[in-house]
Order: structure tokens, then sequence, then C-alpha cells
């Protein structure tokens, strides 16, 4: 078994089973704030069991490739959306459930000025800027209970470009 996974182009039909890609594309669908504002509206499924939601920011060190996937995560009570604050790529890492710990991890790179919102229980690495800033905003449930799940893999999976 191959332990290589090469990086592809992030496109929502791609990334459907895991989340949502959050992007400004086409036109608005709705013009706002006296015609000088398009509104690209509802893009993603926040959902959470319970708490509330809340908006972060997280300051992560970039990563360089080939990168070494030893862990991943998941969030069982509520989804996570990460909004990157410049207009860098960053790098998805997502996978599969696989009778409770994650399947065949699938890289995507993002382009710029998209970011994602992961479902609920999917299966992620962590955040992976790589490029100087790594500031993100990020959508996620607030409140009580375990909501992290960790998965350390016994051999890493090396993600190359």
């Amino acid at each position: 078994m191959s332990r290589t996974i090469s990086i592809q182009p992030i496109t929502a039909e791609a990334f459907a089973p895991f989340g949502d890609l959050l992007r400004a594309e086409g036109e608005p669908d709705r013009i706002i704030n006296q015609g000088l504002c398009g509104r690209h509206h509802d893009l993603a499924l926040i959902d959470v069991s319970d708490g509330r939601t809340g908006i972060s920011l997280f300051d992560a060190v970039p990563r360089s490739l080939p990168y070494a996937l030893d862990m991943m995560e998941r969030h069982p009570l509520g989804s996570q959306a990460f909004l990157p604050m410049s207009l860098q790529p960053f790098l998805v890492i997502v996978a599969p459930d696989a009778g409770g710990r994650p399947g065949t991890p699938v890289a995507f790179l993002t382009g710029p000025g998209q970011g994602v919102n992961y479902h609920r229980g999917t299966w992620h690495g962590v955040l992976t800027p790589l490029h100087a800033p790594g500031l993100f905003a990020v959508v996620d449930r607030i409140g009580e209970g375990s909501n992290l799940e960790e998965y350390w893999f016994e051999e890493p999976y090396e993600i190359t470009g």
C-alpha cells in the first residue's frame, strides 16, 4: 500500500462528501448596500448539536512540502469552517470514515480566496497553510462536551505537490 498522496486542486464536487467549498464565484445571489456589494449567500451548513456558533482567529505556522501527515481529527458536535484572511492557497486534507477511524486521506489545494467548511464528524488534517500569513477566521461550535477526536497513524502519509 502506498503511503504517498498527491495534492489535487479543490473543486466543490470533489470536496462535497467532506464539506462545503467556500468561494465567491459567478454572479452574487443578491446585491446589497445601495448596489455596491454582491452577497454570495448561505454557502455552508453551520451545524452544531448544542452550545453556540462562534468565530475565532487562528494564526498557524506555514508548513512545507512534502508534508508528513501523522494525525487526523474530527469534531462530532459541530462543523468547522476555515476562512483564510489572505489570498494564499492552503492545504486541505480529509478522509472518509472507516469504522471510527480515517480511511485513505485525500489532499486538496485551495485557490486564492477559497475557504472550506468541514461537515460535522469529518476526518481532517490540522490547519495547514503553505505560505505566511497563516491567519484564518474559524467558525465552529463553542460549548461544553468532548468535540475533538484524534487519530494517530502508525506510519505517516507523505503529502506531495
